[in-house]
């Protein structure tokens, strides 16, 4: 009977070490995204993850963060002409993920590092908007899940976007934040 309860905690233990792991994503579906274009598979085992801000509104609920999605999406594909949304991962002030061009797919977020990394870009502009523990978190989260599946490797190192371009993203918030984090480097 001993042995029998010292399984069941072994699974409960096991079981909430993966749902604290896993990062809930809204796919693309669900936020009601548009289809691709074209698509250019992105490598596994890359060496690099690139942070960014969308320099756009801030979002506080689901709602509102599938409008700035949406927007982001048609601008990049109406306005700029591009395959799809430029990033593979938003993350809301909502502190959802949502997909963007998701696992496997090259993304269109910084020249000449789109075909090396994976672009994560939170909504809102971090020169004024603040990030939130919820929003950490889930891109921390995210990261872990992209190291897990193979897309990065475990010792992946972390940039923000004015890093590989010139340009001030991912804002000072995040940049300040993200400077922190134990894969970033200078």
């Amino acid at each position: 009977r001993n042995m029998a309860n010292k399984a069941l905690v072994l699974l409960a233990v096991i079981f909430c070490a993966q749902a604290a792991l896993g990062v809930t994503i809204i796919s693309k579906s669900e936020w009601g995204g548009r289809s691709a274009t074209s698509k250019s598979t992105l490598a596994s085992s890359l060496s690099y993850a690139v942070i960014h801000h969308t320099a756009g509104n801030y979002c506080t609920t689901k709602a509102a963060c599938i409008t700035q999605v949406k927007n982001i999406q048609a601008y990049h594909m109406d306005s700029l002409g591009w395959a799809d949304i430029g990033y593979n991962f938003l993350i809301g002030g909502d502190g959802n993920v949502y997909e963007g061009r998701g696992w496997n797919v090259m993304g269109a977020h910084a020249t000449n590092w789109n075909s090396k990394s994976i672009g994560i870009s939170f909504l809102g502009n971090y020169n004024t908007n603040t990030l939130t523990s919820a929003q950490i978190t889930a891109a921390k989260g995210l990261l872990a899940d992209a190291v897990s599946r193979k897309q990065i490797v475990s010792g992946y190192t972390l940039y923000g976007h004015r890093q590989v371009g010139s340009t001030e993203c991912p804002g000072t918030n995040i940049w300040n934040e993200i400077r922190t984090w134990s894969n970033w480097k200078a």
